[in-house]
């Protein structure tokens, strides 16, 4: 079964272009249209892709964001997905608005409802302060135009049950969940003993709280090892207290190494999925994570990790204190994030098209 996988943009290798690798792996001849790629960060399995007018535009691969009011046109322009059983779509902008030829079933893995569009405030802090006003008041008609694409989809899939609640509010559509998938092969547990270590995982960027973790660790008799890189950096630093240590960027086998030795992972953001938190339990690690979004669906509070009621610095120094005192079981947290596994994965997104070609 041949099927056409359409993707926002294909410049940066993270949780969403995974999921488009594992469906490659289950439907090796697919198309793959995108808006933009940048083929020197992309896996091999990628470089079949067909991107679109945009680009073209110098220096598109390296500020694809201000080029967002341009996508829906973009998408727009291509001729109607043909010669295919099945389109999936794998969208948190504009990729759901791919043309599909009619009679073809249109699946949308969709990892959320343009965030930019539909949570703008929470997303302000990607644009320029004097930009801010004028791309508030564009979002308003983005929400208008994401709506009226969704209706083009004949289903939709979320990667959690917080998206699935969020497509039913702005879409009102109905979507089953399927977890994106976590490489639970190769993060595992291996019978580590866990130190007074924690661990911070994620991008140094104002939605993912990272400064409440910094905070919440001064005057603590615990270390902590902040991984990632971002905007809010500089000043993580210079706030931060001796116990804190930052690494830019580590490798697979150091990150898999910094999980399996880690008392928990703190996790304070509020995710659509949460992959970090979900390869950190994969391999045994408790999570300390806010208890909405994703971490609703990864962590069981008090078993595989503690859900914080609230994003402080009060509440994470409690679940710490609980992490440092509670030894939680390593093989339980384990078996139970294979919910999370790229097998998983690929069976159920085949089973959602199989389905769907055969209704059609």
């Amino acid at each position: 079964m041949r099927v056409a996988i359409a993707h926002d943009w294909l410049v940066r290798y993270g949780g969403s272009e995974r999921c488009v690798e594992e469906l490659l792996h289950e439907f090796p001849d697919a198309r793959l249209l995108t808006t933009l790629f940048a083929p020197d960060v992309m896996p091999v399995s990628f470089h079949g892709a067909e991107p679109s007018i945009l680009q073209h535009v110098p220096g598109s691969t390296g500020h694809h964001e201000w080029l967002v009011p341009l996508m829906p046109a973009a998408w727009r322009l291509r001729r109607p997905v043909s010669g295919v059983a099945a389109v999936v779509s794998s969208s948190h902008a504009c990729a759901k608005a791919v043309r599909v030829e009619a009679g073809i079933a249109h699946v949308c893995y969709c990892h959320s409802p343009m965030r930019y569009a539909w949570d703008f405030e929470a997303e302000a802090s990607r644009f320029p302060r004097r930009v801010r006003p004028l791309a508030r008041r564009s979002m308003a008609a983005f929400r208008r135009w994401d709506r009226r694409a969704s209706a083009h989809v004949t289903r939709f899939v979320a990667n959690s049950s917080a998206v699935r609640r969020r497509i039913e509010r702005y879409y009102g559509r109905t979507a089953e969940v399927v977890f994106p998938p976590v490489r639970t092969d190769y993060f595992t547990p291996n019978g580590t003993e866990r130190g007074d270590e924690f661990l911070f995982v994620g991008r140094l960027v104002a939605y993912k709280r990272p400064e409440l973790v910094v905070r919440a660790f001064a005057g603590l008799p615990y270390r902590l090892v902040v991984v990632g890189t971002g905007h809010l950096e500089p000043e993580l630093r210079k706030a931060a207290t001796p116990n804190v240590e930052f690494r830019s960027s580590v490798d697979d086998e150091e990150l898999r190494s910094l999980y399996r030795r880690a008392r928990a992972l703190v996790y304070p953001a509020e995710e659509d999925f949460g992959i970090a938190m979900a390869e950190a339990q994969a391999a045994g690690t408790p999570v300390i994570a806010f208890g909405r979004g994703g971490a609703a669906d990864i962590v069981v509070d008090g078993v595989t990790g503690w859900l914080l009621a609230e994003q402080s610095v009060a509440a994470i120094r409690d679940a710490v204190a609980a992490a440092a005192r509670d030894d939680l079981d390593a093989a339980a947290i384990g078996a139970n994030a294979e919910r999370f596994s790229r097998l998983h994965f690929r069976e159920r997104m085949r089973a959602v098209v199989t389905e769907l070609v055969g209704a059609a």
